[in-house]
């Protein structure tokens, strides 16, 4: 195998799982935030609509987010599949998604 292909396999591996592991950080830092928006809101103080809008959008940009970690999982089968026809020799598990992942997930349009 060329030293350039097994170069580039392993950049591309290194960026793809640093891409899958902050677009997971991002759904975790908006499931984080939707916590204490609705922690705040329950202040007795507070009336229970306040904020209202502001999750709707959050559950919407939760939605956006997920449709993206779905398409680099693509992405990555993707990759995968290049690297068995120009990087066969490597040692190593092929990464395999599940065919329930693969399954189109474009976010739904939410209520304003």
């Amino acid at each position: 195998m060329n030293d350039r292909i097994l170069t580039d396999a392993h950049q591309l591996k290194k960026l793809i799982r640093e891409a899958e592991a902050i677009a997971d950080e991002s759904i975790i830092a908006m499931a984080r935030l939707k916590q204490a928006m609705l922690a705040a809101r329950q202040n007795p103080e507070v009336e229970v609509h306040t904020g209202q809008r502001a999750l709707l959008r959050l559950t919407e940009a939760e939605s956006q987010a997920m449709a993206m970690s779905t398409n680099l999982l693509r992405v990555h089968d993707e990759l995968s599949k290049v690297a068995r026809v120009h990087a066969g020799g490597e040692i190593g598990l092929p990464t395999t998604v599940p065919e329930e992942v693969m399954i189109s997930t474009a976010p739904q349009p939410q209520a304003a």
